[in-house]
């Protein structure tokens, strides 16, 4: 499997690890809130740990719902109503949160971040559906509030009515995955216990990834780990696969409103970036990333991950299968 995408003249994977490294010691070198990334965190035998986010609602896997408009929030409403509704994966009086991809300083155009307005639609859907109150967050790699800032995620879920909660080291704890490779690992679990969270809702970004081919709504769990998460790219493929065991059937809306389809996952330019206008909604995960795969151009049959998840029961490559189109 060719784990590089990126395909600019002249880039290598040792170019990639290093703007990544350039990128963990800047943030290393940040004060306060970017504290995290040097935690403490790996794989240890702590049977004391608690269990990875315990308590969490789950719905059943059932179809994946395709919703295609210019008008980007009308597509998420659509979305999730043609499989349920928001009431499905809400009740009243819920915590919920919502996990964007907020992980780079970049403006929304450029790709590497989940539009600000899908991540509004979804607040304002579970706001309506009853929740008590609604989180938004994310681990960046860059600074994290100047990610929500520029990303225009934080503005634009604050207007919709959430909180958004940027990372501070005190936030993660060791927590039993009980993955094949994540087995104990620190996680930004501690605020989802103090605040009462039992709704997580995964909305990714649909762009290309120089590591693991893409990044989608497996991918986008990645945001919740700690310690020396960079060390976890050497078995991408097994430490996904547990990611989405980690959080199962949860409800994922994918952002593929514009597709970053080359020079992932941090992009840079215009011409790296098409404009798709497509929103999906499901909780099958393998599925939306297959069918996430195809539109960024790769063939999920190629992407080891995918079909991790798939032995263990977790989804089904075969989108065609559950997917609906939404009116």
């Amino acid at each position: 499997m060719d784990t590089s995408s990126d395909s600019r003249p002249g880039a290598t994977r040792r170019e990639f690890l290093g703007r990544a490294a350039s990128a963990a010691a800047a943030v290393g070198a940040a004060a306060g809130a970017t504290g995290w990334l040097l935690a403490r965190g790996g794989e240890r035998d702590e049977p004391t740990a608690p269990p990875a986010f315990a308590g969490l609602r789950r719905a059943q896997a059932g179809k994946i719902a395709l919703a295609e408009t210019d008008d980007h929030a009308a597509g998420v409403r659509a979305a999730v109503e043609a499989i349920g509704g928001m009431g499905r994966f809400v009740r009243a009086g819920d915590v919920v949160f919502i996990k964007p991809n907020a992980g780079f300083d970049r403006p929304p155009w450029v790709g590497a971040t989940t539009s600000p307005a899908v991540v509004a639609a979804v607040v304002g859907l579970c706001r309506d559906a009853g929740a008590a109150r609604v989180l938004v967050g994310d681990c960046s790699i860059n600074d994290p509030a100047g990610c929500f800032r520029r990303s225009g995620i934080g503005p634009a879920a604050r207007a919709a009515g959430a909180e958004v909660l940027l990372p501070r080291a005190g936030d993660f704890e060791d927590v039993r995955i009980g993955g094949r490779r994540l087995k104990t690992w620190k996680a930004f679990h501690r605020p989802f216990r103090r605040r009462g969270v039992n709704c997580v809702i995964g909305v990714p970004t649909a762009k290309t990834h120089a590591r693991s081919v893409i990044s989608g709504a497996m991918k986008n769990w990645y945001g919740l780990l700690g310690g020396p998460r960079s060390l976890l790219h050497q078995d991408i493929d097994t430490v996904l696969a547990d990611l989405c065991g980690m959080m199962p059937r949860s409800l994922i809306v994918m952002d593929a409103t514009r597709l970053l389809v080359r020079n992932g996952p941090t992009g840079g330019s215009r011409g790296d970036v098409r404009t798709a206008h497509r929103v999906l909604a499901g909780t099958d995960q393998v599925a939306i990333d297959a069918l996430t795969a195809e539109w960024l151009g790769h063939d999920p049959g190629r992407i080891g991950w995918l079909h991790l998840a798939e032995a263990r029961g977790l989804g089904t490559t075969d989108h065609e299968a559950r997917l609906i189109e939404a009116t």
